[in-house]
């Protein structure tokens, strides 16, 4: 069977997308730099039955999506993410779960002159192995090292790159020579598309705890702000009646004013010998407790003194 040509192929292409589209709600805009066939084939077995993965050209992508905007107006939403060399992972599962699953798939990669670090990369103190013929890499590095039986040694760890820094000759070498692989490579998920909303995939680490504390912080700044300039509403009006209540206690107090909830309050300023006799009863029940504490302290010094050979004569 012969190969099909470029516009049945590119026909086949936008056929399955649009497809995908309309069958599945959800998916993720990923990054597929430094990741190659191989992998792509190991990320696909592993999702298998969960997830659908699909990877195209920039521009057959827009076109396709372009013409299937007037039908479902939210995947206007996708375009403006689909920038460099990306694709799509469509699903119908958890996100979180899928997510996790397409994240495990990583491949150990050395690092290559001109790749951008995706991570720090320190080289550890060790002995290289190395003869003093390679010392000159190391100076070019400023690595601290002495020379070990014949061999170089790095006598403390080195941090040689940061996150973000362009790798250069230098260190591309000298971690090869170390038979360093500091990288790690897979798909990257850059936008998250969740039934016509797109957000970043930080926002699915959010817990229902985290939302729940946000939303009490939110609530007592509310009430914060309506207290302050007097504008009563369902966040302040609770604090508005404790404090009213506290006011209208503060004026039974110093007046003849009585009501209800002023009562006890006045009981107790008439006679504060209340106060020690409800705490009467405390004191006495937690006298038995100290005498029965004082005892088997007793008890424990007199056993250690046994113990200590003083009450062998006795």
């Amino acid at each position: 069977m012969g190969r099909e040509d470029k516009a049945t192929w590119k026909s086949n292409y936008f056929t399955k997308l649009i497809q995908l589209l309309e069958e599945y709600p959800k998916c993720f805009i990923v990054g597929a730099d430094n990741v190659g066939s191989k992998q792509m084939q190991q990320i696909r077995m592993s999702l298998r039955g969960s997830a659908v993965v699909l990877m195209g050209k920039n521009t057959m992508m827009r076109k396709a999506i372009r013409g299937h905007v007037e039908r479902n107006q939210a995947l206007e939403k996708i375009l403006p993410h689909i920038r460099g060399n990306v694709g799509f992972v469509f699903t119908r599962g958890e996100l979180t779960e899928v997510r996790d699953r397409l994240l495990q798939n990583k491949v150990r990669a050395p690092a290559r002159a001109g790749a951008v670090a995706p991570c720090p990369v320190i080289i550890p103190s060790q002995n290289t192995g190395l003869g003093p013929e390679k010392t000159s890499f190391f100076q070019a590095l400023s690595i601290p090292t002495k020379i070990s039986k014949g061999t170089i040694e790095i006598i403390s760890d080195v941090h040689i790159l940061k996150e973000g820094d362009k790798v250069g000759a230098s260190e591309a070498t000298l971690l090869n020579m170390l038979n360093i692989s500091p990288f790690s490579y897979g798909l990257i998920v850059e936008m998250v598309y969740d039934s016509g909303t797109t957000f970043e995939p930080k926002i699915l680490d959010i817990k229902p705890e985290d939302i729940r504390i946000k939303f009490q912080e939110g609530v007592a700044n509310l009430a914060a702000v309506c207290l302050e300039i007097s504008y009563p509403t369902l966040a302040s009006a609770p604090h508005s009646l404790v404090n009213g209540l506290k006011n209208l206690l503060a004026i039974a107090a110093e007046t003849e004013i009585e009501f209800k909830e002023a009562m006890k309050l006045k009981e107790y300023l008439k006679d504060p010998s209340s106060f020690v006799i409800a705490a009467a009863p405390v004191a006495e029940a937690a006298a038995p407790i100290q005498e029965a504490k004082k005892e088997e302290k007793k008890e424990e010094s007199e056993e250690s003194d046994d113990d200590l050979g003083f009450g062998l004569f006795d």
